[in-house]
């Protein structure tokens, strides 16, 4: 029994679409809210100052392991770095949390959409006729994802200390006093979304979700893994969360140290 030919589907050109949605919303927000959050995170990278404010440390800027605040590791920069090269402590940082969210799967989805048009929408045309995947560059740079995890989740412990430090003031005798500030609690919640977005990566749910496609059977992996999976289904919103949270912490500490705000003291 002959059957008929299928018609050759015929490829739409670059935004073609049927669509009477505003399909182009979503991919527009995402454009204009991570273009903003990459110019404010690489302008705040850039000053090297105002990044500290008491026991308060940016999380732009931390760890600061060289630098002119005193929650410097090493102190000063050393002077083998040359002169030439723009040096502040967050450049030595930002590297890491920044790979880790470039090149996170749900962040890929949203601006492969709003920046790279792949596409731009739904049975929307494409800018390009063929699909190379992440087999060739420049896409072939996000297989580096499990790697940046790991570094992510040493940060989550880093910044979970700057939190502690950010219990003991300085007192007028030299010591310290446990206290809290309202920038105390804004460091807290930020690395709570942060934790909430690391601890939901897909890459973590894999890594501790056994081997050999079985999930663990012991009590602690089972509850790794649920735990995982469980962020996992808001892996979408604690990754525009922990976004916001991250700038608003800097800006908060920035706007401290330059006397633009005063931090209020709880206790």
């Amino acid at each position: 029994m002959s059957q008929a030919a299928l018609p050759r589907r015929r490829l739409r050109v670059f935004m073609q679409t049927e669509r009477k949605d505003a399909w182009w919303a979503p991919q527009l927000l995402t454009f204009v809210v991570f273009s903003s959050f990459i110019v404010y995170a690489t302008w705040a990278a850039f000053q090297g100052e105002f990044y500290a404010h008491g026991p308060y440390l940016s999380p732009f800027y931390a760890p600061e392991l060289w630098g002119t605040s005193h929650h410097a590791w090493f102190g000063p920069p050393p002077d083998w770095i040359p002169s030439w090269i723009p040096f502040t402590p967050a450049l030595l940082i930002l590297p890491f949390p920044g790979g880790f969210r470039f090149t996170c799967y749900y962040y890929r989805g949203a601006y492969y959409k709003a920046f790279w048009q792949d596409p731009p929408g739904c049975t929307v045309g494409e800018p390009r006729k063929s699909y190379l995947g992440e087999n060739s560059l420049p896409l072939i740079f996000q297989n580096v994802h499990r790697y940046f995890m790991y570094a992510a989740v040493v940060f989550i412990g880093l910044l979970s200390y700057d939190v502690w430090l950010a219990l003991w003031w300085e007192t007028p005798g030299g010591g310290t006093q446990f206290g809290m500030g309202v920038g105390t609690i804004i460091m807290f919640v930020n690395v709570c979304l942060l934790a909430s977005y690391t601890f939901g990566c897909h890459s973590l749910r894999h890594l501790v979700g056994g081997s050999k496609d079985t999930l663990p059977k012991g009590a602690v992996g089972k509850a790794c893994y649920d735990g995982c999976s469980k962020l996992n289904t808001k892996h979408q919103l604690f990754a525009w969360a922990s976004l916001f949270s991250v700038a608003l912490t800097d800006l908060y500490i920035r706007l401290c140290a330059m006397d633009v705000i005063t931090d209020i003291r709880l206790f």
